[in-house]
């Protein structure tokens, strides 16, 4: 607790005071370039690993960097994302794993979670990435199976968070972007899903990729 006692401390005194034109903004409004969804494990933070300012990143983590599926009783994330994209009017999100994940191991292995009812109800919401890697990835195993359900794990949350109206009904609009990242804590690279050729590839700062198609025609409907 004394270092984050001191760090307050170098905030204060040190930082805050360079930045106080930006806090005294923010004090009114903000206006979020991106919401940015990931895990709450302490080793990532979305703040530095963007190098963000104040106002920039709508954050909100959890274990495994999950989203329930719409109108799930687990609501939180539902409501954080609904409020962003509603009242804030933010037009990026991005779902960001990362590797050496403790939530993704504890589903490939249940009885790490044993004894913790909430936790492993949380985590039946990673399933689905779980069941396309025990059946679509014969032969990994280990450190290998992981980084397969890491990747699998946020394209299957991506794919819960087009079910949520205000997501589903700005992406046919064309008002919103979808980024499906994974952090490399030991190297510091990301990798980013492209919905074009289907393969998570390096995240190139000068040419980002996205995890949803371009924007699809509203259907003819007969009346």
């Amino acid at each position: 607790m004394n270092k984050l006692l001191k760090g307050y401390k170098h905030f204060h005194e040190d930082i805050f005071p360079q930045k106080r034109p930006l806090f005294e903004k923010l004090a009114h409004e903000q206006h979020p370039r991106a919401i940015f969804i990931t895990c709450a494990d302490s080793r990532i933070l979305p703040d530095l690993i963007t190098q963000a300012d104040p106002g920039d990143l709508f954050v909100t983590r959890n274990a495994g960097n999950i989203i329930p599926s719409y109108g799930d009783r687990h609501a939180g994330v539902s409501a954080t994302i609904e409020y962003a994209i509603l009242a804030l009017g933010v037009r990026n999100i991005i779902v960001c794993g990362h590797s050496d994940c403790g939530a993704m191991k504890a589903v490939l292995n249940p009885e790490k979670v044993k004894g913790m009812p909430t936790v492993a109800s949380w985590l039946f919401h990673a399933e689905s990435a779980r069941r396309i890697v025990e059946e679509n990835y014969p032969g990994l195993d280990g450190e290998q199976k992981l980084n397969a359900l890491i990747h699998e794990n946020v394209l299957a949350q991506l794919d819960h968070l087009k079910t949520h109206p205000s997501v589903a009904s700005r992406l046919i609009r064309g008002e919103l972007n979808l980024y499906g990242w994974v952090y490399d804590i030991r190297t510091g690279d990301i990798d980013a899903y492209d919905a074009e050729s289907g393969t998570f590839v390096r995240l190139d700062p000068d040419r980002p990729v996205m995890a949803s198609l371009p924007v699809r025609k509203l259907a003819t409907v007969g009346v």
